[in-house]
């Protein structure tokens, strides 16, 4: 059995069958407890991550129910009878990490970043190329979430940025400055006040000749600083902005 969390929560069986899982508070539920895979999920987590500061007075009760319905959905899939466990001081599942897309999500980026430092950078490549393709939408997609979850789910989305960064370093070791580019703006706009990834685009777009675009790339970041935070760019990217209008090559600040 699978199952996925790196967009709308799903489990699938070992026939193939898929379940959809939907947006109650039973899935919300079932999401924690596998997002934290092997832990014993206090009682007290639980019901905060469902009810946050709104606690009713049936909540142990109503979370048993929850509990229940989880065992429910569990047992529709061959092999899932036995998922949900109930412990003294909560509860937990436990199932092999790598079925789940969030823990081999995970373990892939570990694997590129130790490739990296050895110096593999083709293992490292194809290692991150493994690991975005396990991502059809943002976590858990649609779900509600509350405060316990969306720790988690904080940390898994700094994750994946720290694996953009992983390919973006590994894409300009192996010389693929074209292909980074249009992951790069990408990544821009969705950090617009990350000056790291605005200088990684700075200088793809120098790498491929395209020196009017870098320079254009450099003001956009300019504006953007100034109007939303009053602000000029670090000194290592007005470095760069001066290597680019001097025609000066490499570019080698603000890596």
């Amino acid at each position: 059995m699978k199952f996925n969390l790196l967009g709308q929560f799903e489990m699938v069986a070992d026939d193939g069958r898929s379940l959809i899982l939907s947006r109650s508070k039973v899935s919300q539920l079932l999401g924690l407890l596998l997002i934290q895979n092997g832990e014993t999920v206090g009682v007290d987590s639980l019901i905060e991550e469902l009810w946050g500061e709104n606690v009713p007075r049936s909540a142990l009760t109503t979370l048993q129910t929850y509990v229940y319905h989880g065992r429910k959905i569990f047992a529709s899939v061959p092999g899932g009878r036995d998922i949900l466990i109930t412990r003294p001081a909560g509860y937990s599942i436990r199932v092999p990490a790598d079925t789940i897309d969030v823990a081999v999500f995970e373990r892939l980026v570990q694997q590129a970043r130790r490739a990296l430092e050895a110096g593999h950078v083709e293992t490292a490549a194809e290692h991150l190329d493994e690991a975005f393709r396990l991502w059809r939408g943002p976590v858990l997609a649609g779900m509600m979430t509350g405060p316990v979850l969306d720790a988690h789910l904080t940390y898994i989305n700094e994750l994946r940025f720290a694996a953009n960064e992983l390919h973006i370093e590994a894409s300009r070791r192996l010389g693929r400055h074209q292909e980074i580019i249009p992951w790069l703006r990408l990544l821009v706009a969705e950090n617009p006040l990350n000056e790291s990834l605005h200088a990684q685009l700075i200088k793809a777009l120098h790498s491929c000749g395209r020196r009017a675009e870098a320079l254009q790339a450099y003001r956009s970041l300019w504006r953007t600083l100034d109007v939303e935070l009053g602000i000029e760019p670090a000194p290592e990217l007005q470095i760069l902005q001066h290597d680019l209008l001097t025609a000066r090559t490499p570019v080698t600040a603000a890596r």
